[in-house]
């Protein structure tokens, strides 16, 4: 019994280090879960508020993203280019769902741009993680910080482990 015990825990620490490397090899993602409504809370959570965004999207420029994503046809590949390289620079907030952050920038986005409903998480898929954002040149910004990185890597790493032990289980 001791040694089932113990070669669990060995597999389970294995797990741990490769999910944790597997993460860390994915570099910065924003995950599909930014393009869900922010409806999407059960009963429960609709007791626990959301916090408010760090970051003041009603002031950022969406012209990258106007110039590049245009109608009638709006071409996804420019689009969703244009997506990532605005919304990439903060995608440790947009990430975080404990905060307003996506559905904020989503909100001014459709109002700058007045694009239809559902065409951001319609046309821009990529892998498991969400869109990638490894290719795109990070913007310095003022209200980014380590703490939100750790969060967020900390966050894909339980995400990881959980998936393993439900294939285990």
């Amino acid at each position: 019994m001791a040694m089932a015990g113990r070669g669990l825990l060995v597999l389970f620490i294995s797990t741990a280090v490769v999910a944790g490397l597997t993460s860390a090899a994915n570099g910065p993602f924003l995950s599909d879960s930014v393009f869900q409504p922010s409806s999407r809370s059960t009963g429960r959570s609709l007791l626990q508020a959301k916090n408010s965004c760090p970051v003041n999207f009603e002031f950022q420029n969406y012209t990258i993203i106007t110039s590049k994503c245009k109608g009638p046809k709006f071409p996804a590949s420019e689009c969703c280019a244009a997506l990532k390289e605005f919304a990439c620079p903060y995608y440790n907030y947009l990430n975080d769902e404990s905060n307003d952050c996506a559905s904020t920038m989503f909100s001014y986005i459709n109002l700058y741009g007045k694009y239809p409903p559902g065409l951001f998480s319609s046309e821009c898929k990529e892998g498991k993680s969400g869109l990638s954002c490894a290719d795109v040149p990070q913007r310095d910004s003022a209200t980014a910080n380590s703490g939100h990185h750790a969060q967020s890597s900390l966050l894909a790493l339980i995400t990881v482990l959980s998936v393993v032990v439900a294939l285990f289980h």
